[in-house]
């Protein structure tokens, strides 16, 4: 299978410096973004909370304090799990370029250089994706409250659908051009869409997720070259 294949051949380069000093990096840069991201919401809830709360035509309410404060704990061990979406995508437009040359270093060596993405595109085009995974998970949550025994697997179906459409662009725009990526992506959706839905699931899983977006951008150019060839 294409993707277990990808996916075992990405872990089996682990091992390899250049592979792997791209992946402690994007480790170290995933548990910064965490915690500014969990540092905010605190300080957030600090700010809403204050001394005491009061509320209109009624006065002071103690308790709400209590509340806000236990709701910052419960904040603080459910938001990396829902951050790691926008993170994972982060992470891959900062370093796709590294992770997709040692992959092709090691297992393409015959394919020709390609010059790097500009840093500026690389930029627009994380931000623009994580407005679209941020926007589309708050969006779910109408689902989620709708279809609650389902919101696993609708949390997992459409991450998964929008990290695979990601990842899979830009690992083969490096190669043949947005619009040549756009052509493939159509071709194999399907084989794209469950990809991106198995790396979303351990993006849900805590401590490993720490690992996936490098593994995941590793195993979207695999699995790029073997649905255009060695030679795109």
């Amino acid at each position: 299978m294409i993707i277990l294949n990808a996916f075992f051949s990405a872990l089996g380069q682990i091992g390899d410096p250049k592979f792997r000093g791209v992946l402690l990096r994007g480790i170290g840069l995933t548990i910064l973004m965490l915690i500014a991201a969990c540092a905010g919401a605190i300080w957030l809830i600090n700010r809403l909370s204050g001394d005491e709360i009061s509320l209109p035509f009624i006065g002071a309410v103690p308790w709400l304090n209590d509340v806000l404060s236990y709701s910052g704990i419960f904040l603080v061990l459910i938001l990396p799990v829902f951050l790691m979406i926008p993170v994972a995508s982060a992470i891959t437009s900062v370093f796709l370029d590294d992770v997709a040359q040692a992959v092709e270093d090691r297992h393409y060596p015959s394919l020709p250089a390609v010059p790097r993405i500009p840093i500026g595109d690389a930029i627009t085009d994380a931000l623009g994706f994580m407005g679209v995974l941020i926007l589309a998970n708050l969006l779910a949550l109408i689902l989620y409250a709708i279809f609650t025994p389902l919101a696993p697997f609708i949390f997992w179906a459409m991450n998964g659908f929008l990290l695979g459409r990601e990842y899979f662009t830009l690992a083969a725009m490096r190669r043949i051009g947005r619009e040549g990526a756009r052509k493939l992506r159509a071709q194999h959706s399907s084989t794209i869409w469950l990809a991106g839905t198995l790396m979303a699931i351990p993006l849900s899983i805590p401590l490993v997720n720490l690992v996936i977006p490098i593994i995941g951008a590793a195993t979207f150019t695999h699995i790029f070259h073997k649905l255009s060839g060695p030679t795109p």
